[in-house]
């Protein structure tokens, strides 16, 4: 397997497993409820800003109920929109899903993963109580898993946490079959695809995730990525765009982006994605560096490029991808591109 390719699979994994690595402890979680704005980027705790909106994607023009809940419908606070938004501090991370209230209006709900302390939006979107060209699917904020279903769902995420592929098939063959149409459900067998190694089994049902669900930020994102490993750059570019367009935080999409702008050949973009992912990542994927040089290569700064591969060597001797570093310095030596320190 190629450098590259490995990299896009452990891309794959790191975005589609963000539902998974919630901690399953029934433990009772503080969460700071409605602070401001101000006050939520005043420090480097985790933060879920809750947009609610109506049906044309416009902010909700009167004041609303939203509750947040942890994983396993543990209350973690409550809070009223101002401006068509709320925004919670939760003290711990893992997976939580929103339920939001409004007069005159159907409940809505949505699910929001903070794997990571950072700032993480979700959308939530109501429907008018009556409106009789509603679908019976709901708002796509989020659709409402009956018990049952819900718990063969549960069931799914701790065996694919625990890698027990086969166990997490029954389950989600379970689920599915007791909602067929459900984009959560889509996207946790998308992934569970793309765990067997069947990108092509992957793609049609994260197709459909996306399709049902069109704020279904996750499944964009998976989907976007399962296509850029296969090669179809062109087509994973606009779905990555959209995923990003939900979740800007998302630093990993975005390093599949600068790979599949890299790969079309769209250099400067490429070079201002990879960027971006390198400093949103914080650290934790030092490969994107590899990247940022390749970038910076195709657009013919060659002595950035060197320098970032030489900060990467430094900073990272003993990481896997330090003797590509090394053999692309080189290169760029050889070819006269840069001079020898």
């Amino acid at each position: 397997m190629s450098f590259a390719t490995h990299v896009a699979v452990q891309d794959m994994l790191r975005l589609a497993i963000p539902l998974l690595v919630c901690s399953f402890a029934p433990s009772f979680v503080r969460c700071q409820d409605g602070v401001n704005e101000q006050k939520a980027i005043s420090g480097n705790n985790a933060t879920i800003v809750v947009n609610v909106r109506n049906s044309a994607g416009d902010p909700l023009p009167v004041s609303a109920v939203v509750k947040l809940y942890r994983s396993g419908g543990i209350p973690n606070g409550q809070a009223a929109t101002q401006g068509g938004r709320a925004i919670f501090l939760p003290q711990n991370l893992g997976d939580f899903s929103v339920v939001v209230e409004a007069t005159g209006y159907k409940a809505g709900r949505a699910n929001v993963d903070v794997p990571i302390p950072v700032r993480v939006e979700v959308d939530v979107y109501l429907q008018p109580e009556g409106d009789a060209n509603i679908s019976s699917q709901g708002p796509p904020g989020g659709l409402v898993l009956a018990p049952k279903a819900q718990k063969e769902v549960d069931e799914a995420l701790k065996a694919l946490q625990e890698d027990k592929l086969e166990e997490a098939q029954k389950h989600l063959n379970a689920a599915s079959a007791l909602a067929p149409a459900h984009p959560d459900i889509l996207y946790l067998v998308g992934v569970l695809s793309i765990r067997q190694n069947d990108l092509p089994r992957a793609q049609e049902v994260l197709s459909k995730a996306v399709q049902i669900d069109p704020q279904h930020a996750r499944a964009h994102a998976a989907l976007g990525t399962v296509l850029s490993n296969q090669g179809k750059y062109e087509e994973a570019i606009p779905l990555l765009d959209k995923a990003l367009q939900m979740n800007p935080q998302s630093w990993e999409t975005r390093w599949t982006l600068a790979r599949a702008c890299y790969y079309r050949r769209q250099y400067d973009r490429a070079l201002k994605e990879s960027q971006s992912a390198l400093m949103g990542s914080a650290g934790r994927a030092p490969e994107i560096e590899l990247l940022v040089a390749q970038a910076l290569t195709s657009v013919g700064r060659y002595d950035e490029s060197a320098k970032t591969l030489r900060s990467f060597l430094q900073n990272h001797p003993d990481n896997a991808q330090a003797a590509t570093a090394r053999r692309w310095l080189d290169r760029l030596k050889q070819a006269g591109k840069v001079q020898s320190e």
